[in-house]
């Protein structure tokens, strides 16, 4: 597996750990990493601060984003896909898109290339939490 997807995996156990939804991100550069983050919406009663703009907050100014990839367990919502169209992120590489599809179909009509990695770890790790807390996992994909 890519070391930059597993290290966004291993954000989403840190936020499952934390009692939070387990969706991680991590930003590269030119092949470095240059932040990583995870969906603090719970933890920190936040409810933007999916994984995708945690780990965004914690990249701070990067400059162009032109050159960057940003990687996630998950599927962006519209809310994190708007943030990557407008900072120009060209490519979003992402764990899975079965349990929550997400904002591809935006993400690509602004020129970003999506991969949709179908990963069974990623896959497996969002429907254990929504089985577990589905009001939560509702509530976060605004399905209340």
């Amino acid at each position: 597996m890519d070391e930059f997807m597993q290290m966004a995996i291993n954000e989403a156990r840190n936020s499952l750990a934390e009692g939070g939804i387990p969706i991680g991100s991590v930003l590269v550069k030119n092949g470095e990493l240059i932040a990583r983050g995870h969906n603090k919406r719970v933890q920190e009663n936040n409810p933007i601060l999916h994984g995708e703009m945690d780990c965004l907050n914690n990249a701070g100014r990067v400059g162009s984003y032109r050159d960057t990839v940003i990687y996630s367990t998950l599927m962006p919502c519209f809310m994190c896909a708007g943030t990557i169209v407008q900072f120009k992120i060209p490519k979003v590489i992402v764990g899975e898109s079965k349990t929550f599809s997400g904002a591809r179909e935006f993400m690509e009509s602004h020129g970003v290339e999506v991969i949709d990695l179908d990963l069974a770890e990623c896959i497996e790790m969002m429907e254990e939490f929504i089985r577990e807390k589905p009001g939560l996992w509702n509530e976060d994909i605004m399905e209340l």
